[in-house]
């Protein structure tokens, strides 16, 4: 089980909006000692939406899916989601009830906007309209709730009300995965120094130390920097199982200062 992370919209696509969804779902899997493992951007199409989803469901990740689950003619994913199912969009007592207290508080005692049979009120409930057998994620900031089935866990594209809906299904649904992995990570800086040079000794530290990874970030430097980082460097180190993790970083370290390279240790 890994996790994955769907962002859906035209608006990410076309850079109308930045997508900041996936920096939050890093930081709110690794203070958790988890971590996102791949994720993707779908533009409004429903077609590529359903399949995309009928791909994912099938596997077995943790998938967090935000955008699309209003009600306007642009969001398609509740429908995509009961597409890729093969069931059904119901409306769900729950989320119907979440909704009929949303209306009533923006009425603010009007007897007429609060009324449930107005069309556009009737027209609000189709934001609880679910796939067959899901179940609702809490919305703490309007009440409109996202949907969760099996492990795939729909929420809306507003930062505002996701990222609280995402640290609250982490919390209700996959607390026994928190921190059962120890992975850490050490890294150090590498000046002027060829990628293809460091590579024999990236391998022999990983052959040495499974299954540790090295990692290796080169940078051209940034010249508008008043420090040794403006010139050309890489951003070496290696991050797996908290036991492995210094030994295989002094192997790494030492065979790079008997290359002769200048570093900086972070």
């Amino acid at each position: 089980m890994g996790f994955g992370l769907i962002v859906i919209g035209d608006e990410i696509l076309s850079g109308r909006r930045e997508d900041k969804h996936m920096r939050r779902a890093i930081e709110l899997l690794g203070a958790r000692g988890l971590a996102l493992d791949w994720a993707e951007y779908i533009g409004d199409d429903r077609s590529r939406i359903t399949a995309t989803l009928r791909r994912t469901l099938a596997g077995p990740d943790v998938v967090f899916c935000t955008g699309g689950i209003g009600a306007t003619p642009d969001d398609h994913t509740r429908q995509c989601a009961a597409a890729a199912l093969g069931v059904d969009l119901v409306l769900h007592p729950e989320a119907r009830e979440q909704i009929a207290l949303r209306i009533a508080e923006t009425a603010n005692g009007d007897p007429v906007k609060g009324d449930l049979n107005l069309p556009e009120n009737q027209h609000r409930f189709k934001m609880g309209e679910f796939p067959v057998g899901a179940r609702i994620i809490p919305n703490s900031y309007n009440r409109i709730p996202g949907f969760s089935v099996a492990d795939h866990h729909f929420m809306p594209g507003f930062p505002v009300m996701a990222w609280p809906m995402m640290e609250w299904v982490l919390e209700h649904y996959y607390s026994h995965l928190f921190h059962l992995d120890a992975e850490q990570s050490r890294a150090f800086y590498v000046f002027e120094a060829p990628e293809s040079t460091l590579t024999p000794l990236m391998e022999q530290v990983e052959a040495a130390y499974a299954p540790i990874r090295v990692f290796s970030l080169p940078s051209v430097g940034d010249a508008t920097r008043g420090d040794k980082l403006a010139r050309r460097h890489i951003d070496l180190g290696v991050k797996g199982p908290a036991d492995l993790v210094q030994p295989a970083y002094a192997m790494l370290l030492d065979g790079v200062r008997k290359l002769g390279f200048e570093i900086i240790e972070q």
